[in-house]
């Protein structure tokens, strides 16, 4: 069974059996926990799987697998009363859970004006010859455009012709983006992004996992997808990072 494989099992049985007993066949006596919701190790995680309410349910849209991690897409219904987009990412050792990082935000209501929702478009990552050069073509964008905040070389990375947006408050295009960044501006909520700490690729998907500041401190989960070299859609999560979090592990 491959690390894709034990994620998509071992979430099957945690979050769709809710079924506690999969904490012993599917996570390691040393499981790191990095989300706000939990606190570290197994017994916690069987604590939270033991609790879920009736009607939740997990529903996932695409998963990104890179070696040891692996990156689901998805949303949480029952976690509050609201659906739940959210990012996933499993470190995997020896067939069990190792690692676990997150990130969820409430469901928009609609989907924004190009007609997007925050999870809808391409499930399966293709190309996978196409894996390293894409991820290095979004790590050098990530470094000089969005830590660096060079925008006069967006249209080296991000194509004119078809940049698809599932942020809910922009549209297609990088006029979409554009009209966005000066609301938020507006806002006082200027986009920083300060570090990278992971980047994750398999084919045309790269996710990348940052920190920075939008109004205040936060975290950014940024799905690229890339086409001839050129990133050609978008989805993310911007989520506040909490003063205090259940565990000592940090959210990164």
């Amino acid at each position: 069974m491959n690390n894709r494989e034990v994620v998509l099992k071992a979430v099957g049985e945690l979050f769709g059996d809710k079924d506690p007993s999969a904490v012993d066949r599917w996570v390691a006596p040393d499981y790191k926990q990095h989300s706000s919701l939990a606190a570290d190790g197994p017994e916690a995680l069987r604590g939270l799987v033991a609790g879920l309410p009736e009607g939740f349910r997990y529903e996932n849209a695409r998963v990104i697998a890179d070696g040891d991690l692996v990156a689901l897409h998805g949303t949480y219904h029952g976690f509050g009363p609201e659906p739940l987009v959210a990012f996933d990412l499993f470190r995997v050792k020896d067939g069990k859970l190792a690692e676990h990082w997150d990130a969820l935000t409430p469901m928009a209501k609609t989907t924004n004006v190009s007609g997007r929702s925050q999870t809808d478009g391409p499930t399966t990552p293709t190309e996978l010859d196409r894996t390293e050069a894409n991820r290095r073509l979004v790590t050098e964008f990530a470094k000089k455009v969005l830590k660096g905040a060079d925008y006069s070389l967006l249209t080296e990375y991000i194509s004119t012709q078809t940049y698809l947006q599932h942020n809910p408050e922009a549209g297609d295009g990088l006029e979409g983006f554009a009209t966005a960044a000066a609301k938020w501006a507006e806002q006082g909520k200027h986009l920083v992004f300060k570090t990278t700490h992971k980047v994750v690729a398999e084919g045309d998907f790269v996710l990348l996992q940052s920190e920075g500041e939008f109004g205040t401190p936060v975290a950014f989960w940024d799905l690229l997808r890339v086409k001839d070299s050129k990133i050609v859609e978008h989805w993310d999560i911007i989520v506040p990072i909490p003063a205090e979090l259940p565990h000592t592990n940090g959210l990164f």
